[in-house]
């Protein structure tokens, strides 16, 4: 529209943006460009077309990222949440280094379009959001919160004001997780207080080979696991009959966290090949959601229970020693006067193995045990 004095005053409307990438996605280039690639448009085949099915636009999927605008923000978070699911069922057969795994960010604002693209703080602010997300999940604006948390019956996580880059103004910010509260929590949804010291949760490994009678050697693995681990005096184990409850389905690791009150969980799958076997494991800080150790073992299949036994020896081994690093370095970026007593003997013990010239910083941790 052009004024008396012939500025043309842009065109603006209200839409809900969402921002979408790759969480690693250069790391995940570098290892195997070609792969990456490839699996990429795979999942962009499954996933670009459900944005139109929510009734949204896209603008732009330049590199591994996607840009789109709804007219409906319930429209948007649902086709949020649907990308998420989709992505982790994708992923659910992928090593643990080569998942792909969105972040999306989701925001409310005025925006200036033209014929093709849309522009202004309304798209900037969604980026930003896309960011603080966690790999796997969404954060939305506290208009996109506002707007849904009556329509859509899902978590939602204040995070508080956030300062985002090259934005004027703070904005209140939600992380919203995948799950439906009604639809996911197990039996009373009351959270578990975390224990003392650092504390695992065994999920029962996932069978991939297709054949319902090779579920045991998974669930003996992980069985085998829990046995090793209880040894450790200063870890503690979730029994079988609480963690085995998360069997067959799609787990969120920060809702086992909360239900079972641990820190850690290890989950993994088995596949068998004719007479080779794999299998994969990975430790998950299910506070944060961050992937702390992940490997995999594939085994000629010359005697079944061997396999497994040597199988489950190499992850509890592995296991224990990542757990004590990861804690080592949580506590370090913690103040002294919040430490427990386990956190400060990880404290003085890190401080204890930089030699002499902390012997003494060490021994003030150990004394306020």
């Amino acid at each position: 529209m052009s004024t008396e004095d012939g500025y043309t005053r842009p065109s603006r409307r209200l839409a809900a943006i969402l921002a979408a990438d790759i969480a690693g996605y250069s790391t995940l280039m570098g290892a195997d460009e070609a792969r990456t690639v490839q699996d990429l448009k795979g999942h962009q085949a499954a996933i670009l077309p459900m944005i139109s099915q929510f009734g949204g636009r896209i603008i732009d999927t330049a590199g591994d990222g996607v840009l789109a605008e709804f007219n409906s923000v319930a429209n948007a978070v649902e086709c949020a949440v649907a990308i998420q699911n989709t992505m982790r069922s994708r992923n659910a057969e992928t090593e643990a280094d080569r998942k792909m795994q969105y972040r999306i960010g989701i925001n409310l604002g005025d925006v200036i379009y033209d014929d093709s693209r849309i522009y202004g703080d309304g798209i900037n602010i969604a980026a930003r959001l896309e960011s603080l997300a966690e790999p796997g999940e969404i954060c939305v604006s506290s208009k996109v919160y506002e707007d849904v948390r009556g329509k859509i019956d899902l978590r939602y996580d204040d995070i508080g004001e956030q300062q985002l880059k090259n934005i004027a103004q703070s904005v209140r910010c939600y992380r919203v997780s995948g799950n439906r509260r009604s639809a996911s929590l197990v039996g009373d949804p009351k959270i578990l207080a975390l224990p003392d010291k650092p504390s695992i949760a065994v999920l029962p490994f996932t069978d991939l080979s297709g054949d319902p009678d090779q579920e045991y050697f998974g669930d003996g693995i992980a069985e085998d696991i829990l046995t090793d681990l209880a040894k450790l005096s200063w870890l503690f184990v979730i029994a079988r009959n609480s963690s085995f409850t998360f069997r067959g389905k799609a787990v969120d690791v920060r809702l086992v966290s909360r239900e079972l009150g641990v820190r850690y969980v290890l989950e993994g799958s088995v596949r068998r090949a004719g007479n080779r076997i794999r299998a994969t494991g990975q430790l998950i800080d299910a506070t944060t959601g961050a992937h702390v150790w992940a490997s995999r073992y594939d085994r000629d299949l010359w005697d079944i229970f061997a396999v497994q036994d040597e199988i489950t020896a190499a992850i509890a081994t592995a296991i224990a020693p990542a757990i004590i690093n990861a804690e080592r370095q949580r506590v370090l970026a913690k103040s002294p006067d919040r430490l427990d007593a386990w956190e400060a003997y990880q404290r003085g013990m890190w401080h204890f193995s930089k030699g002499s010239d902390n012997f003494q910083i060490a021994r003030d941790f150990f004394q306020g045990l």
